[in-house]
C-alpha cells in the first residue's frame, strides 16, 4: 500500500528507539509544508499516552467514562477515543480515518506495507538494520558512515535530499491550496 484508500501517497519513517525517527519526521513535515504540501502524520506509540491530561474539562470527560471526546477551538480540534479493552485499530483503519492531504508521513509501524526511510543513529538502542529484512525501505538516513547495500544513504540532516528521494519514489505529489488552518493534520496540544 503506497497510497491511502483516497489516493494520498504514504511514506514511513522507521528505526529503532533513539534512531532519530521523530526529529526526521518533524523536519520532513516542515520541508514538505515549505514545498506547498498539506500533510497528515501518524505516530505509533508502544505505550500509553495522554493527549489531554490534568484537570482540563476534556480530561475530566474521559475520566468520567466518555468513550470519545472532541476538543474544539477556533484554532484546532482533536478527537480522543478510549479503547476500553477493544483492540488497537489496524494501520489501514487509521489511514482511512485521516482527512485529505497531499502526503501522509507515518512514524513507526515498521511492518506496514508502505515505502519507508530507515533512520539510524550511533546512539540507537538497537543497531540491527531494518533494511536487510524489509524490501520496502527505499533509503537510509544516518549520522554515521554505513554501507547501504544498494540503497541511497543520506546524512540525517540532509532533509532536502531525503524529501527529493521521497518525491521521486512516490511520484509527483499534488499540491493543494495550503493555509495556516490546513497546514497539517497533526495533533497539537490545545493552548
Amino acid at each position: 500500500m503506497l497510497r491511502a484508500p483516497n489516493g494520498t501517497p504514504i511514506i514511513g519513517i522507521v528505526g529503532w528507539k533513539k534512531s532519530g525517527k521523530t526529529t526526521l519526521t518533524v523536519r520532513l513535515v516542515e520541508e514538505f509544508v515549505k514545498r506547498g504540501l498539506k500533510l497528515a502524520t501518524v505516530k505509533h506509540a508502544h505505550h500509553a499516552f495522554d493527549v489531554d491530561n490534568g484537570e482540563t474539562d476534556s480530561a475530566r470527560h474521559r475520566r468520567a467514562g466518555a468513550s470519545q471526546v472532541a476538543v474544539v477551538s477556533g484554532r484546532r480540534w482533536a478527537m480522543v477515543t478510549e479503547l476500553r479493552g477493544a483492540p488497537e485499530p489496524n494501520f489501514e483503519e487509521i489511514i482511512a480515518a485521516l482527512e485529505p492531504a497531499d502526503l501522509i508521513i507515518v512514524e513507526g509501524y515498521k511492518s506496514s506495507p508502505i515505502a519507508k526511510i530507515e533512520a539510524r543513529r550511533v546512539k540507537s538502542l538497537t543497531t540491527k538494520p531494518l533494511a536487510d529484512d524489509d524490501p520496502l525501505v527505499i533509503g537510509i538516513a544516518t549520522d554515521h558512515a554505513i554501507d547501504g547495500k544498494g540503497l541511497p544513504v543520506f546524512d540525517l540532516d540532509d532533509i532536502e535530499a531525503i524529501a527529493d528521494l521521497i518525491e521521486r519514489i512516490l511520484g509527483p505529489l499534488p499540491r493543494q491550496a495550503n493555509s495556516e488552518s490546513s497546514a497539517g493534520a497533526q495533533m497539537q496540544d490545545p493552548e
